[in-house]
């Protein structure tokens, strides 16, 4: 398996990766499995890679099984759901640290073929994503809805986060969670 940060040709795999997975057009067998909620264009695909750097990508031989997304809160904040986040950052402490733009970023999300959970997958493309950003920032924030049970279980048991607080957006419940990019 090799990890790596991904480039504009590998697109029309995240994408499809990303079509498989997403809330609106997974199967109802694979929905209780984890499921990604944020849809991204091709476009916003290749600005995340381009300014941001912010696609890890788990490739086993040419296939990618599995991407993580990070990026600075600038880049989120086209979105609602990131621009309520980032106008409540200042509430936020953790850690002891007030959050801010400058000392955190958004990861997320992480989407991996079901082929390939339960596996090293998760935390080597994790880490992986987790590394590219120490650099730049100290601290790592990502929110999971309430029903998705498999990630929250895998952020919080297999990934070591904390959950910060909870939080509700657009009549959906999330987890707001964290963990130091150092650690």
């Amino acid at each position: 398996m090799i990890y790596r940060n991904a480039v504009i040709s590998d697109i029309p795999q995240i994408m499809e990766l990303q079509k498989k997975y997403h809330v609106s057009t997974i199967s109802e067998e694979d929905k209780p499995n984890g499921f990604v909620t944020t849809l991204f264009t091709e476009e916003q695909f290749k600005e995340l890679i381009e300014k941001e750097n912010g696609i890890a990508i788990a490739c086993d031989e040419e296939k990618i099984v599995a991407y993580a997304m990070a990026a600075s809160w600038e880049y989120w904040s086209k979105w609602p759901l990131f621009q309520h986040m980032i106008s409540d950052l200042n509430n936020t402490e953790y850690k002891g640290n007030r959050l801010s733009t400058e000392n955190s970023y958004q990861y997320g999300p992480i989407c991996i073929d079901k082929a390939y959970r339960g596996t090293e997958v998760l935390p080597k493309v994790f880490n992986y994503s987790k590394k590219q950003m120490s650099e730049r920032y100290p601290i790592l924030i990502t929110f999971i809805n309430h029903i998705n049970e498999r990630s929250y279980a895998a952020h919080t048991k297999k990934l070591n986060l904390d959950v910060i607080k909870n939080f509700q957006f657009n009549n959906n419940n999330y987890y707001e969670l964290g963990c130091l990019t150092k650690e």
